[in-house]
């Protein structure tokens, strides 16, 4: 790989379906949920590990940002005012990346997800950049190991060399239609991350979401650098009507190209999701922190602060931290949102 390749993290997510360790204020990317290292730590880690990939671009808030940068000290920050979603995120990151004249190739990807197979990976990775490099806007579709009603699809169309072209994305699906898709054995998880460069996705985000560019262009244009912090105006940018790089661009152009990735992918959407990647011990429990567990199954406990004692509960997620306990049933565990819209909605501190 010697084309240039910059990675474009997106960490500006909250993740409340991971309450209580992820709040508003300390979302899950910047927190070590899965490892010794923060998500942000393990996705910086592993964009480096591709050839010819050089620093990160990292797209933020502000209230996140001192996080980032002492997390990833190196990365040039991108400071949003506002969240507009992943579409003009991405443009404000293309945009800075070809103002000196180049023209390198996007990775673009979410800042808090795992994968644990780094050789998968770098080999799906090398399998996306020559089409990149030739002009298509490649995705990456998640191998299915179950008929997941959590994530959207993409369906793979003619093969083009040895990725596919995109026959449709489709969204979230009932039960009974996610097992015909996996059933099929065309239909991919769809994971969020790309791979084009820069140009071209201005270019076709410019084709079908004009106004879009033409305000990420002027908010770009009005913004403040200084050390590797780029803050962007907030009148321009908060005029725009936000949308993800799927809406905007990859489900309108005609280059998109799928590559299957088999690498042990997890977007970590809920504790329940955590349970389902670990080392689970002989009773099919994680047990993390000072736990004390008696007669239990199937259960995620972790304790950040004081002793968990617990018995007789299989399948039950137990979260404790310095001013809040979580117990839930796995089966609820995406149910964890609505908890705490009624602590916003409380105006509870335990929210934040």
């Amino acid at each position: 790989m010697s084309t240039p390749i910059i990675p474009v993290i997106l960490a500006g997510g909250v993740g409340t379906r991971l309450w209580p360790l992820s709040r508003r204020t300390s979302p899950k990317q910047f927190t070590a949920l899965f490892g010794p290292k923060t998500m942000l730590q393990d996705t910086v880690e592993r964009a480096g590990s591709i050839e010819a990939a050089g620093p990160p671009i990292i797209v933020t808030n502000a209230d996140q940002a001192s996080i980032v940068r002492e997390q990833a000290p190196g990365a040039t920050l991108i400071i949003e005012p506002v969240g507009r979603n992943t579409a003009p995120a991405t443009a404000l990151a293309a945009l800075y990346a070809t103002a000196d004249g180049t023209d390198p190739i996007l990775l673009v990807m979410p800042a808090d997800h795992v994968i644990t197979d780094g050789a998968a990976y770098l080999d799906a990775m090398g399998r996306a950049v020559p089409h990149a490099d030739a002009g298509k806007l490649v995705t990456f579709g998640i191998v299915p190991t179950a008929p997941e009603t959590g994530y959207g699809y993409i369906e793979q169309g003619s093969p083009i060399g040895d990725a596919f072209r995109v026959a449709r994305f489709v969204e979230k699906p009932n039960a009974a239609i996610a097992a015909n898709y996996v059933a099929a054995g065309r239909y991919l998880w769809n994971s969020g991350m790309f791979v084009f460069r820069a140009s071209r996705f201005l270019e076709e985000l410019g084709k079908h979401r004009p106004e879009m560019l033409a305000a990420v262009r002027s908010a770009s244009s009005h913004s403040a650098r200084s050390n590797g912090t780029i803050r962007i105006d907030l009148e321009s940018f908060a005029a725009i009507k936000g949308d993800s790089i799927d809406y905007a661009v990859m489900e309108r152009t005609t280059d998109a190209v799928v590559v299957p990735l088999d690498a042990g992918w997890s977007d970590i959407g809920s504790w329940d999701a955590l349970w389902d990647i670990g080392d689970r011990d002989e009773d099919n429990n994680i047990l993390i922190g000072d736990v004390l567990a008696l007669d239990t199954s199937g259960s995620y406990v972790r304790a950040e602060s004081r002793l968990v004692a617990i018995a007789g509960l299989k399948d039950v997620v137990v979260i404790e931290t310095s001013d809040a306990i979580l117990v839930c049933s796995r089966e609820k565990a995406q149910d964890v949102r609505l908890l705490v819209e009624r602590l916003e909605a409380a105006e509870r501190p335990e929210a934040q």
